[in-house]
């Protein structure tokens, strides 16, 4: 089958409808894994070990089953619950749910690479324990972070196209909705290719350029 330029131009702007939707589903499934990544590390370091474990197990658990089961459950099972999300809902959440059990151990080590004295020296000054979360520990812990919290964000890009299963209408959808509808691959699979790829070489250069900028301010 040959390349036919008039049909990429003719799909061009579904793929592009497609491609917002993937970037969307990123960031948005990013800022959820940031936010709530940063809750279960916390909840983690609770005193109270049934809470610091039971919160434990269940990162766990997450972390080890598929991230396809995940967004089946979310968008197929919960519905018999009477719980039911719209398809861009469950897959965000599905998304920022599973990588936030990674970010976690993230913001776990970070701070616990935070010199002890630290701690000490926000508790002589009379700080209260959420002043020295947030005026000490979190401000040296997460910059030291931001590296390896870009390289799962960049993961869970090349994993939206998991989306699909749960009908939203992502890049990869789009493609196979065109390919199915017109007996066509090489063009729009060619394409999602070229899209994951552009974004993956500049998301690889940004997260070489934050390696080096933190590896210098450690320095």
């Amino acid at each position: 089958m040959e390349w036919d330029w008039d049909f990429v131009w003719q799909i061009m702007p579904t793929l592009i409808e497609g491609f917002k939707i993937t970037i969307l589903a990123t960031v948005l499934g990013a800022v959820v894994a940031a936010i709530l990544g940063l809750a279960i590390a916390l909840v983690r370091r609770s005193p109270i070990t049934a809470v610091s474990h039971g919160v434990g197990f269940l990162s766990e658990f997450i972390r080890g089953t598929p991230l396809l089961v995940q967004l089946y459950f979310i968008f197929y099972v919960l519905p018999d619950i009477s719980i039911r999300l719209a398809p861009l809902v469950a897959g965000v959440i599905g998304l920022g749910l599973h990588y936030a059990t990674y970010t976690a151990e993230v913001y776990r080590a970070g701070i616990e690479n935070v010199p002890r004295g630290q701690w000490e020296a926000a508790k002589a000054t009379n700080l209260t324990t959420r002043q020295a979360w947030i005026h000490v520990i979190l401000p040296q812990a997460i910059p030291p972070m931001i590296p390896a919290l870009a390289n799962y964000f960049i993961a869970m890009f090349k994993e939206t196209p998991l989306l699909s299963a749960i009908t939203v209408l992502e890049l990869m959808n789009q493609a196979k909705s065109i390919a199915n509808s017109n007996y066509r691959y090489i063009e729009p699979m060619t394409l999602v290719g070229i899209f994951f790829l552009a974004i993956s070489l500049i998301s690889v250069i940004g997260l070489r350029w934050l390696e080096e900028r933190y590896a210098r301010t450690e320095d």
